[in-house]
């Protein structure tokens, strides 16, 4: 009967959370505000006196959920968007990270009477961006493509040098050696981005070539591998967070079978890795001890907003021809969700003095700033004239491999805003071991004639050799962006 009710109380949980992204959809917000107001109503504070401060397991938890969220971003990040913005994203996650910690520490210790430790280690954990915030709201925004890439790739690479800092303050009662904690910081880095390239192209090696019984194994294959690139990272003292995020942009990217199925199981996988890790995070938080601490959060998540991140903003992009307008907007854009109250358990972990008070001021900035710049991103957009008009034409293809007649089935859906609307199936010339056989249209499904046309919301069913289906599907894809004279515009589909 005991396993019962916790069951029931999870499953009630799960659906509160769920009802409650439809309304912080609507408001612009992320949904992590919702999951961590449950875990708050639930808690000690709560009608149910739920009492959980075990911080040890939720420093587990946490970086678990961290994970698997991490993947999810990195499967459902598009390569060709980010790539240009790579390099800058580099430096806003390294250089950026560590100017908006030396400014938050020093403005900590002027203005809240912070010692050095603790407040180099609230300006650690305030600096990295949240994958899951960012994600969430600033794919629904018409953004030029440079900067949104920018912002998606720097939410997922500055968790790792972060995680460094706050591990080496938190476990060194002196000043770390600089030098010393550089050279770490590259070490990790560059392995970490070499382990988890390595896991993914040879996941995705193996995966293309391995016929599993099964569709719906892929996506966990996938994950898993994701997941392994964390591990064999941390295995070899690396970052393993840098590694499961590039190993899952290389598997995301890989040209697998039931890419759409996978993205989609990641995606369940991450939203229930948010509002798992939110509802602790709510349930850990003391309401008792955060009324106290809102003078100083809003001190410090003012300095944070209005220099620290547009200070760490302007310099770490010089020499990247962004905009002051792109630059305004990403100062602004900086959203804090879990990573940062997830590292504020590592200090509370090594017990050291006042981390009690750190996570608390943490908690409510996250609350605070969350709601003013969520909601705002939209008008931000505008008055930095960055709205753009870019329309995606990106077509949705999953393959099912046909090993036995050494050939691929792909099922092309072909969405609302693509020029592949009017082409007529003659017009596609695609390569000779290619055809398409099947249109489903409406719900209905017929074999189509030569000059039949397609038209938007068409499922095409295309049969297709082992050897043309990289062919086939960059010919679908420059049709889809540039019509049936892609070939005149120089449109090659990669």
């Amino acid at each position: 009967m005991h396993l019962d009710i916790w069951l029931l109380l999870g499953a009630t949980l799960v659906l509160s959370a769920i009802i409650a992204v439809r309304l912080s959809h609507r408001l612009g917000l992320p949904s992590l505000l919702a999951y961590m107001g449950l875990g708050l109503f639930i808690g000690e504070g709560g009608p149910l006196h739920i009492n959980f401060d075990d911080v040890e397991l939720a420093h587990t938890l946490g970086f678990a959920a961290l994970v698997l969220i991490l993947a999810e971003g990195g499967v459902t990040t598009n390569w060709r968007h980010v790539r240009p913005t790579v390099p800058a994203a580099i430096m806003v996650s390294t250089v950026g990270t560590l100017i908006s910690i030396v400014v938050v520490a020093l403005s900590a210790m002027w203005l809240i009477d912070m010692d050095w430790r603790l407040a180099f280690l609230l300006g650690a954990v305030l600096a990295p961006t949240d994958a899951a915030a960012v994600f969430s709201v600033l794919r629904r925004l018409p953004l030029p493509s440079r900067l949104s890439g920018m912002l998606e790739a720097e939410s997922g690479f500055n968790d790792a040098p972060v995680v460094i800092i706050v591990i080496t303050l938190s476990t060194h009662t002196t000043a770390p050696n600089i030098p010393q904690l550089l050279g770490l910081m590259v070490y990790e880095l560059v392995a970490g981005a070499v382990v988890g390239i390595a896991i993914g192209w040879l996941g995705a090696q193996g995966l293309r070539r391995l016929a599993l019984p099964a569709s719906g194994l892929y996506p966990i294959a996938v994950l898993s591998l994701a997941v392994t690139a964390y591990s064999a990272a941390s295995l070899l003292h690396a970052s393993g967070f840098l590694a499961v995020y590039v190993g899952a942009v290389v598997l995301g990217n890989a040209r697998l079978p039931h890419r759409p199925a996978t993205r989609s199981f990641a995606e369940g996988i991450a939203w229930l890795a948010q509002i798992g890790v939110f509802v602790m995070l709510g349930l850990l938080a003391s309401p008792g001890d955060l009324p106290d601490q809102i003078v100083p959060a809003l001190l410090i998540g003012f300095v944070l907003l209005l220099i620290a991140r547009p200070v760490s903003i302007a310099l770490s992009t010089i020499g990247f021809k962004m905009s002051w307008g792109e630059k305004m907007f990403a100062s602004w854009a900086g959203l804090r969700g879990a990573v940062p109250i997830v590292l504020a358990t590592i200090p509370m972990v090594h017990e050291v003095e006042g981390s009690d008070r750190m996570f608390s001021i943490v908690f409510t900035i996250v609350v605070i700033f969350t709601l003013l710049q969520g909601p705002t991103l939209p008008l931000a957009a505008r008055l930095c004239r960055l709205e753009s008009d870019e329309q995606t034409r990106e077509l949705d293809v999953e393959a099912a491999p046909l090993e036995e007649l050494h050939a691929d089935l792909l099922e092309v859906r072909i969405p609302p805003d693509s020029m592949l609307n009017g082409v007529e199936i003659f017009e596609l010339r695609l390569p000779p071991g290619a055809s398409v056989t099947l249109v489903v249209r409406n719900g209905s499904s017929f074999v189509p004639e030569p000059t039949t046309p397609l038209q938007a919301g068409d499922t095409l069913l295309v049969v297709t050799t082992d050897a043309v289906r990289n062919d086939a599907e960059r010919r679908l894809r420059a049709v889809s962006r540039r019509g049936r004279l892609a070939g005149w515009f120089g449109e090659t589909g990669t």
